[in-house]
């Protein structure tokens, strides 16, 4: 039993640190964060709740149907449910009564609400899927910032590195006479400095993190590891085949946004159509079935053998003759059979109905208008979301040119910091340069290299967000 406990131990441990070295790529960010992002989460309740109301006005079409059973204890004077003659007297009574009814014609009404619903349905799916875009291409930001942020830490891990090397080999210098004590003092200075951008790029990293793991719905303290591609082996596509007129064009057929605005239009011209219908007849069916019972005894009379006179008079041939009549006592009480009520007093009724409205208040006309005015304002949204579309395309692609151009501006300046450090640090080995002027050079190639990875994942991103519009998704 020790050695079970022992080996489930070291399995759960392993997979704790398998767990904990897991890498994600920018797919299984995406996927985890469409899966799990609370926002997402939330839409989808949201398109379940329209999926009920479309379900309940297609349901709402057929006739309805209500069974009523009712039972009471009744006192004084009431009247007979079944013979509906006054009594005065204690019972109990039930009555059992089915009831159904459905609309013959309503201008159409419930049939538009139906399609409104439906289209509001659709547009509850769209909807969802245009929050799992934009939660896709909020987190792929992330990933690159990350990214962006690593780099940045490694260049600056690399001007401290160097830094602490010179320092070590001035140091000797200063020791061996050949250099002052300033110049060590100045390095001291410098590794500080590149110390302090060292420990700032390392928190960058961890904010950019945590930022994505906010996003993706990840516990903050769970152990998250990204997988880091080179990012000059990031796919991007030729800017010539991101041309603004066709990544619109594009967008226009294939983006959720817009496909939303064209569900909740079709939508709003459906319930127009349905309210325009309340204001006119409506004909409806009507049917019911019911019956009674009550527990009242009726008196059982039987002959007594004696007789009455009626003072009654009758002529048989010429002979007159007294006519009377038997009496009759009281013999018990006896009452009705439940059943035998239940179909004795079984009633049937089936009729029709129009119920024409006449006047509201204005409510029904002013409810009529206000779908008109809705409609008015879907129209103005879709448009106003199609320039929008169009003008962030043009803005994004404006952008990624500016980036390319920044970007190859970048890439020279790190060639020609690089060549001018390469001279100094001849010079300063053989004492023609002082350290002051190595520090500048060097903070001259540290700062293009971070521009030029700045330029460069900028670049990437401004061009995925063109990719993105034009329907290719994201893929690094």
């Amino acid at each position: 039993m020790r050695y079970i406990s022992y080996t489930l131990i070291a399995t759960a441990f392993l997979c704790n640190i398998a767990t904990a070295q897991e890498k994600w790529d920018l797919r299984k960010i995406v996927d985890y964060a469409v899966a799990n992002n609370i926002s997402i989460k939330q839409a989808d309740v949201q398109t379940a709740i329209s999926g009920l109301i479309y379900k309940q006005s297609k349901l709402g079409q057929y006739p309805n149907a209500n069974f009523t059973g009712s039972s009471s204890f009744n006192n004084g004077r009431n009247q007979d449910p079944t013979s509906f003659n006054l009594i005065t007297q204690s019972y109990l009574s039930a009555g059992l009564q089915l009831q159904t009814s459905v609309d013959i014609f309503n201008w159409f009404s419930k049939k538009n609400t139906i399609l409104a619903n439906h289209w509001d349905y659709e547009a509850a799916k769209a909807n969802t899927d245009k929050l799992k875009n934009d939660i896709s291409l909020t987190v792929a930001n992330n990933y690159l910032q990350i990214l962006l942020s690593r780099e940045q830490e490694n260049i600056a891990q690399v001007q401290l590195k160097q830094t602490q090397a010179q320092l070590s080999n001035t140091r000797k210098l200063v020791s061996a006479g050949s250099l002052p004590e300033l110049n060590a003092a100045e390095l001291e200075a410098q590794e500080a400095l590149d110390s302090a951008n060292y420990i700032n790029a390392k928190g960058n990293t961890v904010q950019s993190v945590l930022q994505l793991k906010a996003n993706m719905n990840i516990d903050a303290a769970s152990p998250f590891e990204v997988a880091v591609p080179p990012v000059e082996l990031i796919p991007i596509e030729k800017i010539a085949d991101l041309q603004p007129d066709a990544v619109y064009a594009l967008a226009i057929k294939n983006l959720p946004q817009q496909r939303v605005n064209d569900f909740k239009l079709r939508a709003a011209k459906k319930s127009a159509e349905a309210l325009r219908g309340n204001m006119y007849p409506t004909i409806s069916a009507f049917g019911g079935l019911s019956s009674n019972f009550i527990n009242t005894k009726n008196p059982i009379y039987l002959p007594d053998g004696t007789f009455s006179n009626t003072l009654n008079q009758v002529d048989i041939g010429g002979t007159v003759y007294n006519v009377s009549s038997p009496n009759f006592s009281i013999a018990g009480k006896k009452g009705t059979p439940f059943f035998r009520q239940i179909d004795n007093n079984f009633r049937q009724q089936v009729g029709m109905s129009i119920s024409v409205p006449i006047f509201s208040g204005g409510q029904l006309r002013t409810n009529y208008q206000r779908s008109k005015l809705n409609i008015k304002n879907a129209e103005l949204q879709q448009e106003a979301d199609n320039q929008k579309i169009k003008q962030d395309i043009y803005q994004a692609y404006n952008a990624a040119t500016v980036a390319l151009e920044k970007f190859s501006a970048s890439q020279k300046s790190v060639a020609a910091s690089q060549r001018t450090l390469d001279f100094a640090q001849k010079r300063y080995e053989v004492g023609m340069l002082g350290t002051f002027e190595l520090i500048t050079q060097q903070n001259n190639l540290f700062r293009a290299k971070l521009q030029d990875v700045l330029n460069q994942y900028d670049f990437v991103f401004k061009m995925k967000v063109l990719e993105f519009y034009k329907g290719l998704g994201l893929k690094l």
